[in-house]
């Protein structure tokens, strides 16, 4: 009997997300360059029931077999939610100018780290829409799960990815991950979800070398 998959495990999946037909993500470089985006195809590891993707996906990976081929279809609610009217800002033209930025209408832009769309321009108001591109609409996903995961250096790396954005070196010491020093402002924020998902502490190699001294 195929194994399938079940909450809490960690699995490895290619996948090609669709709005309106058209792709808008993927992890398969053959199909990225089907949008002009030039990426390396690189397998995504998650844990399943942590919403390490829009809810929809994540809950769609459950009770899934290995190997197989799946396409589903997400509502707003369970994808990037509803479009919010209060997330329509109107801003004073002048502040683009001070940026040395001309706002057409359709223009895309990151402002304060925020992905925002100019939607109009009226006398000196520039009105620029904060929800995400596709908040509102329904998407699909057509996705394999490659495999289960069970290595856990992989699953370490998987959550560095989504967690802290970059890696950093570690060694697994029975009941706790040390990291090197520089991950030290992360594992503050992010000890918690560590020992949630992966049931490990975690320290920066810092903080493992001050316990010392003070046990000596």
């Amino acid at each position: 009997m195929a194994e399938i998959t079940k909450k809490n495990d960690f699995v490895e999946i290619e996948y090609v997300g669709y709005a309106n037909g058209k792709i808008f993500d993927t992890n398969i470089k053959t199909e990225a360059k089907k949008i002009d985006l030039n990426i390396e195809a690189s397998p995504l590891i998650v844990c399943i029931g942590k919403e390490m993707l829009v809810k929809g996906f994540d809950n769609a990976l459950e009770n899934k077999e290995p190997g197989k081929k799946y396409k589903i279809k997400i509502s707003p609610e369970q994808g990037f939610g509803k479009r919010n009217p209060k997330l329509i800002k109107i801003i004073p033209i002048s502040i683009f100018k001070k940026q040395n930025l001309n706002p057409i209408p359709g223009l895309m832009l990151n402002l304060d780290g925020l992905i925002a769309k100019i939607l109009s321009i009226s006398g000196g108001r520039v009105f620029v829409d904060f929800n995400n591109p596709l908040a509102g609409k329904d998407i699909e996903y057509e996705f394999t799960i490659k495999r289960l995961v069970t290595d856990e250096t992989e699953k370490i790396n998987a959550l560095q990815d989504f967690f802290f954005k970059k890696r950093f070196k570690f060694q697994i010491e029975q009941s706790k991950i040390i990291f090197d020093k520089e991950a030290s402002q992360f594992i503050q924020f992010f000890k918690n979800n560590f020992k949630e998902l992966l049931g490990k502490e975690i320290e920066a190699e810092e903080e493992k070398k001050e316990l010392v001294k003070k046990l000596q």
